[in-house]
């Protein structure tokens, strides 16, 4: 019996309001039947600041310090924190829960998701483990995040080389489907992530600036050698594909798909009564 085929697409640089608009899009086509389970990597241009769904622009963004650098900024459809796309590649995972073996839990499912990050950082030769919390303090603030910056900790099932964070993830379940995006860490610059979020005070600020290379790391600093975006995709797609047991093939989209994220784009993720809504 043959491997079951997943759509593939490589959407390279995108902005923040468009890759947003097509993950819904392709969520909104495989909840209907129209194409099969999708996996989907790209960028950002600019640089992006992401938050979460459920996080508060007022309360937790410096807006001041955003536009000081020239960043795009979204929020996202899934929850969990905020996310600097700079150096980094993204993937998007698009999959009906009723598919095969795919647990009902959302906790559970991002092991089953998470699988294929495992196997791609494996696959450039990086001892990547799961992040699982092992007294109850440690579950306690995966539960509550301290801060509003997604590389502080690991959540459960994320992934960590050497104890430190390489890669966030978030998830959604809307019409019967999972929608699973997260970030792979090329480079990170902690100075520039830590000044676009509100602190209470300047040395709050700066024990998390000091304090975040002991908790997240990027793959430049695990490797021996560099690692391009091209060398990523290949690695990642290949751990989706051994980590699920998938065959993927290339989607490309039609005009008419097109001019539908086009729309999704205009009415919600550029639009600022989406973005600053909370």
């Amino acid at each position: 019996m043959g491997k079951t085929v997943w759509h593939f697409i490589n959407s390279g640089k995108c902005s923040a309001s468009f890759n947003m608009a097509l993950d819904e899009a392709l969520l909104e086509w495989h909840s209907k039947g129209e194409i099969g389970p999708v996996l989907r990597f790209y960028e950002w241009e600019p640089a992006t600041l992401s938050i979460g769904y459920f996080q508060s622009v007022d309360k937790e963004i410096d807006m001041a310090a955003v536009r000081k650098h020239g960043l795009g900024f979204v929020r996202r459809p899934t929850g969990g924190r905020g996310v600097l796309h700079e150096h980094e590649l993204t993937y998007s995972v698009i999959v009906s829960e009723q598919y095969p073996d795919m647990p009902d839990t959302v906790t559970e499912a991002y092991r089953v998701i998470s699988g294929g990050v495992l196997e791609g950082f494996r696959n450039l030769g990086l001892d990547a483990q799961f992040s699982v919390p092992e007294t109850v303090e440690q579950n306690d603030t995966l539960k509550k995040p301290k801060s509003a910056v997604c590389f502080d900790a690991p959540s459960w099932y994320e992934l960590v080389v050497e104890g430190k964070k390489v890669a966030g993830s978030a998830q959604t379940r809307q019409k019967g489907v999972i929608l699973q995006h997260g970030a792979i860490l090329l480079k990170l610059d902690e100075a520039k992530l830590v000044s676009l979020f509100k602190f209470n005070s300047e040395e709050q600020r700066e024990r998390m600036r000091v304090s975040l290379p002991e908790k997240a790391v990027a793959i430049d600093r695990l490797a021996k050698r560099d690692i391009s975006i091209e060398e990523c995709v290949g690695a990642f797609a290949k751990g989706f594909e051994q980590a699920l047991d998938i065959e993927l093939q290339p989607l490309e989209l039609t005009e008419g798909q097109l001019a539908f994220v086009r729309e999704i784009e205009r009415q919600k993720y550029a639009n600022d009564d989406w973005t600053f809504k909370k």
